[in-house]
């Protein structure tokens, strides 16, 4: 792919991903929680992280059914989260993506049932019959997943972040907090990915570093977001760390070495791409650029 292609590239990967959330999110479930499924997830959000996995797996011409399926998942988990996030138990947030969250909009039993359906479904899609998928894949993919989102990844790193609100914290617990509640899904989404192809032992853990940067990378542009922009512009409520006394990349280091700190990671993710001596890593490094040069 050349860079000037990445454009076709991601429009065709994203009506993919569209349609197969549309099509694997119920609406039929019981009791209208299908609706507020749907709400959840479809029609908002960058869909960075199925972007991640598709790039993986094209630059290992992996298995694509494997891959848009890992993709479905990993935005499932990714949307189940900031269901749950959002609501008055944890960050207590009214805006998402430009709309009312879940628990506004359907209620907050109903929003937390829509979290625990689009968990459950996320491994679903991931486990078809073995004609679609390799048992032996389904089974990586499986694991992958699940560590990102569990206790060492994206629930402890949330868990962290509750407990350390009005409390002091160095940039080494910051980093390993933002590691786990936003860079091991990001992570994840690339290996993911990339274990839909075969690489190497160099290109897979070229590969994880990239990912490790990449997550890490864009959780200190959003804590510089949080900052610098209107909520209009964020399709979320704005200020809302700093309002909440959270430790942040910029509370903690201050706005302009937070901004550096983005380039540094943004480097060592392009560093990483070149040493997983890959012919095609084009999508996956403007996904890098796309990370730390964004509005919102």
């Amino acid at each position: 792919m050349k860079p000037e292609d990445f454009g076709s590239w991601s429009r065709q990967a994203l009506a993919e991903v569209e349609q197969a959330l549309s099509t694997w999110v119920p609406a039929e479930a019981p009791a209208g929680l299908g609706d507020a499924m749907r709400y959840g997830v479809l029609d908002g959000g960058k869909r960075l992280r199925p972007l991640l996995v598709l790039a993986a797996c094209d630059a290992l011409a992996g298995h694509r059914e494997a891959a848009m399926r890992a993709a479905v998942a990993v935005e499932l988990i990714h949307a189940y989260s900031l269901i749950h996030d959002d609501m008055p138990c944890m960050d207590n947030d009214v805006l998402r993506r430009g709309k009312p969250t879940v628990h506004v909009k359907f209620g907050e039993a109903p929003a937390m049932l829509a979290g625990d359906a689009m968990q459950a479904l996320a491994f679903e899609v991931l486990t078809p019959d073995e004609s679609l998928v390799p048992l032996a894949l389904q089974a990586r993919l499986v694991g992958l997943l699940a560590r990102a989102a569990g206790q060492s990844g994206m629930a402890g790193g949330q868990a962290i972040d509750l407990a350390a609100t009005g409390q002091p914290m160095q940039e080494s617990a910051l980093q390993d907090m933002h590691r786990r509640k936003t860079g091991a899904l990001l992570q994840a989404s690339v290996l993911m990915g990339a274990a839909c192809g075969s690489p190497d032992a160099r290109a897979w853990q070229a590969l994880g570093n990239y990912g490790a940067a990449i997550g890490l990378a864009f959780q200190v542009v959003d804590d510089i977001l949080d900052v610098t922009q209107a909520s209009e512009i964020l399709g979320k409520t704005a200020g809302k760390d700093l309002d909440a006394n959270k430790p942040t990349y910029v509370s903690v280091l201050g706005l302009d070495a937070a901004r550096r700190r983005a380039d540094e990671l943004h480097a060592q993710a392009q560093a990483a791409l070149r040493d997983s001596a890959l012919a095609d890593t084009v999508a996956l490094a403007m996904l890098a650029d796309k990370v730390v040069d964004r509005d919102s």
